[in-house]
C-alpha cells in the first residue's frame, strides 16, 4: 500500500515536533522524528512511502496537494500539534477534496490527549491515533487495504455511524531495535540543512536511544501523552550502529542530537554507549537531554566519546516550586552538576520557566539569580507552556487560569509561543515581561558577552552555531515581546 507521512504546511519553520511547538526565537527547527520513525517501519513492512516536511522545506498547500495527487496514497498519516490543530484538520479537508478515497489518520501529542474532540473538528479526518503510532499505522493500513473493520485496531479513535469510537489503548513498543534507523528516512526525504538546534553544532542529525521517561514533571508532554513513564531502550549496539550510519551517510554533518526525554536517566547506559563509540573510533560531537544529577565520572567518559553539550531543565530557583512541579531536584545538586560539567569540558544549555503553580515575583527573581550563578553556556527563559493531557494543563484549567479555549491562541500571530496562563498572583503579561527582562539580564552581562565573543572567535565550529542562532535571537533580545499584540 502507498502511505504518505505528512508534517502539514502551516507557518514556515514552524517546529511542530518539539515539546512546545512554535516558530522559535532561536531559529530552532526539529526533525519530524516520530513521523519518520513510523515511515521507516512502514517501509520495512513492504509499503511504498513518501515523507513530506512542509514547514521545513517551505512547501505550501498547493505543492503538497500536487505531490500527494501524484503519489496516490491510500493512507495519509498527518502530524499535529496543539497550536496548529485547526490548521491541520483544515489541511485534511483540502486533501480529501483531491483524494476523496484516501484514509486520513491524525497523530501526535494533541490528538493522543483529545482523540474524540480532535476527530470531530472536521469531517475529513477518518481516525486519530493515540500514543505511539508506529504499529498503529501498519494495522490501519492493513484494515483499509483489505476492507476490514477498524474496531480491532488498538490505539485509535475512528468515525462510525454511531459517532466517535475509541478502541483499547495500544501497549507501548518493547522492541525498539525492530524499528529501522530514523536517519534512513532523513537521508531519503529530508534536507539536514533545514534543521537547527542552537545547542548542537550545525548541521546536525537527531535520533533517539530510548522512549519514555521515568520522571514525573507535571508539564512534560511526551511522557504523559505518548511515550509513558517507563523507559524502553534500544540496544547499545543498535544505537551506535545508527551513529556510525549517520557519520558515513551524511557528508558534512557536524553533530548528533539525542532527543531522548532524559538521555542520562541511566548512568551505566551513558557509559556503555560512550565506551562503544570510543571502541569503534567514531568521532562526532553530540548533545543530549540531561538531568542535573549526573556525576563527574559519567560526564568524563561521555566527553571523551564526543559529548559536547547537555540540555538541562533547571526550571526554577525556588525549592518550593521545584517540589510542586515534581522535579525531584534541589539547587545544591544543580550547582555541583555545573561545576562537574565545567570540569569535564561539557557545555550546558539551561532551561528556566516561570508561571509555575504558586509563582510570585520573588520566586521568579530566585530563578534569574540561580541562572546567573549556574552560568550555563546558553539559557532560555519562558512562561510555562501547558498542553492537553498533562497534569499542568489540568491544574490550570481546574482553577480557571487558562485565558482561552482556542488552541490557535497558543501562538502569537507571527507563530511565537504565546502565554495563555496566569497564576493566582501574576498575569500573563507579568510572566512575559519578566522573561524578556531575564534574557537581557543573563545575556547582556559584560562577562558573558566577553565569553561568547572569545568562544566565537577561537572556535570556527562554535562560530557557525553562534552566528546562526544570533540572526533571529538578537532581535527578540533587544526588542522584547509586544505584550499588547500577543496575549489572548
Amino acid at each position: 500500500m502507498k502511505i504518505a507521512f505528512l508534517n502539514p504546511p502551516f507557518l514556515k519553520n514552524f517546529s511542530r515536533p518539539q515539546r512546545s511547538p512554535a516558530v522559535t526565537k532561536s531559529g530552532t527547527l526539529y526533525y519530524p522524528l516520530w513521523l519518520s520513525s513510523a515511515a521507516a517501519l512502514a517501509e520495512k513492512e513492504g509499503h511504498a512511502i513518501d515523507l513530506i516536511d512542509a514547514p521545513a522545506d517551505g512547501f505550501d498547500l498547493g505543492y503538497v496537494l500536487q505531490r500527494l495527487r501524484e503519489f496516490g496514497p491510500g493512507l495519509i498519516v498527518v502530524d499535529t500539534s496543539t497550536p496548529s490543530i485547526y490548521n491541520d484538520v483544515e489541511v485534511c479537508g483540502k486533501i480529501k477534496e483531491v483524494l476523496p478515497g484516501s484514509f486520513l489518520l491524525l497523530v501526535g501529542t494533541h490528538v493522543s490527549a483529545l482523540p474524540k474532540e480532535s476527530l470531530m473538528i472536521g469531517d475529513a479526518v477518518d481516525a486519530v491515533a493515540s500514543g505511539e503510532y508506529d504499529y498503529t499505522v501498519l494495522e490501519v493500513a492493513e484494515a483499509v487495504e483489505k476492507g476490514r473493520e477498524l474496531r480491532d485496531v488498538r490505539g485509535i479513535c475512528y468515525r462510525a455511524p454511531e459517532g466517535a469510537v475509541c478502541t483499547e489503548r495500544r501497549p507501548l513498543i518493547e522492541d525498539l531495535d525492530a524499528i529501522p534507523f530514523v536517519s534512513s528516512m532523513y537521508k531519503r526525504f529530508l534536507h539536514i540543512g533545514n534543521y537547527f538546534n542552537p545547542n548542537a553544532l550545525f548541521p546536525m542529525v537527531t535520533i533517539t536511544t530510548s522512549r519514555g521517561c521515568p520522571y514525573q514533571c507535571i508539564f512534560c508532554v511526551y511522557p504523559q501523552t505518548m511515550m509513558g513513564h517507563r523507559m524502553r531502550l534500544r540496544s547499545v549496539q543498535n544505537v551506535v550502529d545508527e551513529i556510525q550510519y549517520v557519520v558515513e551517510s551524511f557528508p558534512g554533518v557536524q553533530s548528533i542530537f539525542f532527543e531522548d526525554d532524559t538521555f542520562t536517566a541511566l548512568k551505566h547506559r551513558c557509559i556503555e554507549i560512550s565506551n562503544e563509540i570510543l571502541k569503534r573510533g567514531i568521532r562526532i560531537a553530540w548533545t543530549a537531554n540531561a538531568r542535573a544529577d549526573l556525576d563527574y565520572e559519567t560526564m568524563r567518559v561521555m566527553r571523551a566519546a564526543g559529548c559536547r553539550c547537555m540540555c538541562v531543565g533547571f526550571e526554577s530557583g525556588s525549592q518550593t516550586l521545584l517540589d510542586t512541579i515534581k522535579k525531584k531536584m534541589d539547587t545544591e545538586k544543580m550547582m555541583r552538576f555545573m561545576e562537574d560539567a565545567r570540569r569535564a569540558g561539557i557545555l550546558v544549555h539551561g532551561c528556566f520557566m516561570v508561571g509555575h503553580p504558586g509563582e510570585t515575583q520573588e520566586t521568579m527573581q530566585q530563578t534569574l539569580n540561580l541562572a546567573k550563578r549556574l552560568n550555563p553556556d546558553t539559557a532560555q527563559f519562558y512562561p510555562i507552556m501547558i498542553y492537553p493531557g498533562t497534569e499542568a494543563y489540568a491544574w490550570y484549567k481546574e482553577r480557571g487560569l487558562i485565558s482561552t479555549g482556542d488552541f490557535s491562541k497558543w501562538l502569537t500571530p507571527s507563530g511565537l509561543h504565546n502565554t495563555v496562563i496566569r497564576t493566582e498572583k501574576l498575569s500573563a503579561a507579568d510572566l512575559v515581561r519578566f522573561c524578556d527582562h531575564a534574557r537581557r539580564e543573563f545575556y547582556l552581562r559584560p562577562q558573558y558577552l566577553f565569553y561568547k565573543a572569545k568562544q566565537t572567535l577561537l572556535n570556527p565550529r562554535e562560530m557557525r552555531r553562534n552566528l546562526k542562532s544570533a540572526r533571529t535571537f538578537l532581535k527578540y533580545l533587544v526588542r522584547g515581546t509586544d505584550v499588547s499584540k500577543s496575549l489572548p
